[in-house]
């Protein structure tokens, strides 16, 4: 049963956080600090101070929900998603997934020109039905019961998408966790799945990498991820633990986030801001908060491991279905070369783009969105 949602926070929620913020018992850095200790204590004051003097979240909650949202029970989860029914006679189903630190607002800018194309100068032959979902755990979907990964939460997906929905056949989109919710839904939830487009590979083949090349891009991987793995080995291992510090701290999960907002985008220097405004970095923190799913997010990265990691199949199996893959130059996990990436998809569509990182919906949506485009028009 589908039943119609609005996000509507209790003013005693924001009251509760605003206090908090405003209380915060500021402490010390070292004196040369900077992002490479972590989110630097002079941002964080100007941050906050934005927070309870100008930011306005009934403002963010109102653009949320100019969006027709739902919820749908799957397995016993309440699944909370956006529906945008698309124009034009054939819309092609689009489920577009969200990673941690992100939410469904990441692609709050996207949703109307894929679904609506001809509003923005294009056409409604590439027209979208876009389903924007709450990961399990995450935002205003329920929790499970204990923690799942993506390969999980894919199956989910997939139903909600048949099941509930009624579509035949969709197309997937992701990028951090939904990029390996997507991978899963096209190694096995096809032909229901009928075509992926990722902006991440976060897939690994059995057999490593093959030649100097990918070698060398194996090495330099793992120098690059040696500072960026605290986070996820801890969510990954005991995340229980570190739910006692951030889910009574505002100011904490704030920091936590807004570190990888940095450090994951394709920024000028160290200015957060040349890549994200204030606004838009703290209704999506707001998400976790007001709806308490700091902790619960975390658990997928414990869910994954459960799952067995980042390994799609031990037999050399690949994802079959089209495969589109955005390369966006900044982005946290650099890609292999193709030839490394074609032994785990049947890579179709390949773009490699001008700027962006991590967060390409909210740095580039105008790029992304042609290349998903570009990547249906193939498939209608």
């Amino acid at each position: 049963m589908i039943h119609p949602f609005r996000i509507d926070v209790p003013d005693t929620t924001l009251e509760q956080i605003r206090t908090q913020v405003a209380n915060y018992p500021w402490h010390e850095m070292p004196d040369d600090g900077g992002w490479a200790y972590g989110t630097p204590l002079g941002y964080m004051k100007e941050l906050c101070a934005y927070w309870l003097n100008e930011f306005d979240w009934r403002k963010q909650e109102a653009a949320i929900n100019r969006f027709s949202h739902f919820i749908a029970p799957v397995e016993g989860i309440d699944l909370h998603f956006i529906q945008e029914k698309g124009d034009g006679p054939s819309p092609l189903p689009l489920i577009i997934s969200h990673g941690w630190p992100g939410s469904i607002v990441e692609f709050l800018d996207i949703i109307q020109p894929l679904a609506h194309p001809q509003r923005f100068g294009g056409s409604t032959d590439d027209a979208f039905d876009v389903i924007v979902p709450s990961l399990p755990g995450f935002g205003f979907s329920g929790r499970p019961g204990r923690p799942i990964g993506p390969r999980k939460m894919a199956e989910l997906f997939n139903r909600l998408m048949i099941d509930v929905l009624g579509y035949s056949n969709y197309l997937a989109q992701g990028g951090d966790w939904g990029g390996a919710i997507s991978s899963w839904l096209g190694f096995e939830h096809a032909p229901a799945c009928q075509a992926i487009h990722i902006n991440i590979l976060t897939m690994r083949h059995p057999d490593g990498p093959h030649g100097p090349e990918e070698e060398a891009w194996a090495v330099q991987f793992e120098r690059d991820q040696l500072l960026e793995n605290g986070y996820r080995t801890q969510q990954a291992t005991k995340p229980q633990t570190l739910s006692y510090a951030m889910m009574d701290s505002p100011v904490g999960v704030a920091a936590w986030i807004i570190e990888k907002f940095n450090s994951w985008s394709d920024t000028d220097g160290d200015n957060i801001e040349s890549a994200h405004t204030k606004d838009s970095l703290l209704t999506n923190i707001m998400v976790y908060l007001v709806t308490k799913t700091f902790n619960t997010a975390s658990w997928i990265y414990y869910g994954r491991r459960e799952e067995g990691g980042r390994l799609l199949s031990t037999d050399n199996r690949r994802v079959e279905v089209p495969t589109a893959a955005a390369l966006f130059p900044a982005e946290l996990l650099a890609w292999p070369p193709r030839s490394y990436v074609e032994r785990l998809y049947n890579i179709t569509h390949w773009s490699e783009m001008p700027r962006g990182g991590h967060f390409a919906a909210l740095e580039e949506p105008e790029l992304l969105i042609d290349d998903i485009r570009a990547f249906a028009r193939t498939l209608r």
